[in-house]
């Protein structure tokens, strides 16, 4: 390896830890939106706050594109941002932010399976086993409960299943952005896939939602809202251009190993604010984790 090689790996690691960092703190930022503020009203925030951090970015640009482009584009911001950013504030409402955190970390399997499946990719049995070992640890996750014995199925948390399609509209955007766009840089990509569900975000907001009388009304919207404008700048627009940049150097499972990382970060945060986790989460986010670990070895 020569040292061009071993510079660009280390920003490529450090791209992966600074990700880990941001978005592994996502889901306590989150969880402070959610005092105030709906599901709805959380997720089409952060996408007003991300989409229009860029507008200096994306407006310049978007005249160069084709329709082609911009329609491919449309589906990156439904499927990378927007959806989501809906899901996620959905599930917080009866999961913790740190389960949430190891949850997401389902993702890399997701872009295996999904590349399989839609983009010719191949799956291989190292990354069936995989993700027979993760399923195992998301049922443990999602079964577990407070005041039970560990082993006992209490009933399925349900809410996990909006943590697991979030994590499958991200394989079909590694995918697409890996297979789909090597024409545009990463830049315009983030920039310009936000800028087109902006305006979604922003009718859902203003019309279908009480925002802004909250905002005005209610003691603790404006720092809510402070929080929730941390987590659209830095955990969807500024992580997306990292994030964006490191799928068009390396492979998408490379990119989203990041995932490994960020549960660690969302448990951190999500046991200093005072959330429980009992010995049935810790064997489910082992396992998990080991799963993704497993099957996105190389050998």
């Amino acid at each position: 390896m020569n040292s061009n090689q071993s510079d660009s790996n280390l920003v490529n690691w450090v791209f992966l830890i600074v990700l880990a960092l941001i978005w592994g703190s996502s889901f306590i930022l989150i969880k402070r939106g959610l005092e105030i503020f709906s599901p709805g009203e959380v997720g089409a925030y952060r996408i007003v706050a991300a989409a229009t951090f860029l507008l200096p970015l994306s407006l310049p640009r978007i005249k160069n594109l084709n329709s082609k482009q911009i329609q491919n584009l449309l589906l990156v911001g439904l499927v990378g941002s927007f959806i989501p950013a809906f899901l996620f504030a959905k599930a917080q409402t009866q999961l913790s932010s740190s389960l949430t955190g190891v949850l997401n970390a389902l993702t890399p399997l997701f872009v295996v399976l999904i590349g399989a499946l839609f983009f010719s990719s191949k799956i291989t049995l190292r990354n069936g086993i995989g993700l027979g070992i993760a399923f195992i640890g998301v049922v443990i996750l999602v079964t577990v409960k407070e005041g039970a014995d560990f082993g006992t199925f209490s009933g399925i948390n349900a809410y996990a299943f909006f943590v697991i399609l979030a994590c499958v509209c991200y394989g079909f955007n590694l995918n697409l952005i890996k297979f789909r766009f090597e024409k545009l840089k990463p830049i315009e990509i983030t920039a310009i896939s936000l800028l087109v569900v902006l305006p979604m975000a922003l009718v859902y907001l203003m019309a279908g939602t009480d925002f802004s009388y909250k905002v005005t009304q209610v003691d603790g919207a404006l720092e809510a809202l402070g929080y929730l404008t941390l987590l659209g700048v830095f955990g969807t627009a500024i992580a997306l251009i990292l994030f964006n940049i490191m799928v068009k150097k390396v492979t998408p499972v490379f990119a989203s190993s990041v995932t490994y990382f960020i549960p660690i970060v969302a448990i951190f945060w999500g046991v200093l604010d005072g959330e429980v986790l009992l010995l049935g989460h810790y064997v489910g986010i082992a396992a998990v984790i080991l799963g993704v670990w497993f099957g996105n070895r190389k050998r």
